[in-house]
């Protein structure tokens, strides 16, 4: 699992339109790539975007975001994931 944090000037201001346009565009890079990268979800925020991926390496993270055009200031390994359960 990778997180990836892009940054997208004026990405809070994006129509749904435009989001949509910009999702179908990365699921198509997806099925280019043959199922070995899985799209999670994006989180949005005004010039940010942080993605969580499923995939066997950082660079086909990093391919699907240049064939996608998509920035990938930084694609960072999940080593862990905790939450409130973790603290039962």
């Amino acid at each position: 699992m990778y997180v990836i944090e892009r940054t997208m000037p004026g990405l809070g201001k994006l129509t749904p339109a435009e989001l949509k346009s910009a999702s179908q565009t990365s699921c198509g890079v997806l099925r280019d790539l043959a199922g070995q990268v899985t799209w999670l979800h994006s989180y949005c925020t005004g010039d940010k975007m942080y993605c969580v991926y499923l995939a066997p390496s950082e660079a086909l993270v990093r391919e699907h975001a240049k064939r996608g055009g998509f920035p990938a200031d930084s694609v960072l390994k999940v080593n862990t994931i905790i939450s409130p359960k973790t603290a039962e």
